[in-house]
């Protein structure tokens, strides 16, 4: 019988199209993936991967391994979820994404608190942009300021951030609203709500410059790049910038935790969303 094991390496290339995109997300070396992958075509006699000189891609029969492998690595996602819950007190790993910017700049000063208080789970703290799977366990919980729709999941409103213009106290343009230029995000935002803010503000003035991360629009504005449109949370402390006034609405953003619904009761998991649930509550500039 095929163990689990070889058929989530044979998962992992499948789906990322690459032995070497595969070894990072498992955290192992390129040779354990071939060499898993070897022994798997080896005990079922037939190929399933063509290895291409810059990609892999799926034979006929492996693209319909793939379909049933996927079921398979449901039902033993769903194994371990319900393994999660039972246990009890609250001990283990929970792992935790969030936005880079809300992981550097909010979370991080609360794990103190929270490990004093829980000693027994160790909080694995992952700063992401990108929408990770709840069903794969990717993450146990995630935070992100659009909605989560992963039709597994339990979502639930945390708060809001809020939005206003900043520019270092040494801008050159600083008191001419006229003469601004704005550091706005690239094209890969298009769409994003608060991108389309940013830009209905500066009604048609210059763009200093295209960025993609939100702290990196901290560090340019810091750097008197020109006006930027930034969290409080990240930017009302700073002492190098200056919060300016516009004619425009206010801005915010809506903060969402989203578990999958077979753990929202494992006690670890009830422990970490309570915790993030008290944090947001108890910080002005999120809600």
């Amino acid at each position: 019988m095929t163990d689990w094991e070889s058929i989530r390496y044979f998962l992992a290339v499948a789906r990322l199209g690459t032995m070497s995109g595969a070894a990072r997300h498992l955290e192992v070396d390129h040779a354990t993936i071939s060499r898993r992958l070897a022994a798997l075509e080896a005990k079922i006699h037939a190929r399933l991967i063509e290895r291409l000189p810059r990609a892999c891609s799926l034979t006929p029969l492996g693209q319909r391994v793939y379909e049933l492998a996927q079921a398979m690595e449901e039902a033993a996602d769903a194994i371990e979820r319900l393994l999660d819950a039972s246990r009890s007190p609250p001990s283990g790993k929970v792992t935790v994404s969030a936005p880079p910017a809300l992981m550097a700049n909010f979370l991080l000063k609360h794990l103190a608190g929270f490990r004093h208080e829980n000693p027994g789970i160790q909080l694995s703290v992952r700063g992401e942009a990108r929408q990770v799977s709840l069903s794969r366990r990717e993450a146990d919980v995630v935070l992100r300021m659009t909605r989560p729709d992963e039709p597994t999941s339990v979502v639930r409103k945390l708060g809001r951030v809020s939005f206003s213009l900043y520019a270092s106290k040494d801008y050159a343009h600083l008191h001419d609203p006229s003469a601004w230029e704005f550091i706005a995000y690239d094209a890969g935002f298009a769409g994003v709500r608060q991108r389309a803010w940013l830009m209905g503000v500066a009604k048609g003035r210059p763009i200093s410059c295209e960025i993609k991360d939100i702290n990196n629009h901290l560090i340019a504005a810091r750097a008197g790049a020109g006006v930027a449109g930034l969290p409080d949370f990240l930017a009302e402390r700073d002492m190098t910038l200056q919060r300016l006034s516009h004619n425009g609405e206010a801005f915010f953003q809506d903060i969402w935790m989203a578990v999958h619904r077979d753990l929202r009761y494992s006690p670890q998991i009830r422990v970490v969303m309570d915790f993030l649930l008290r944090t947001f509550a108890d910080h002005p500039a999120v809600t």
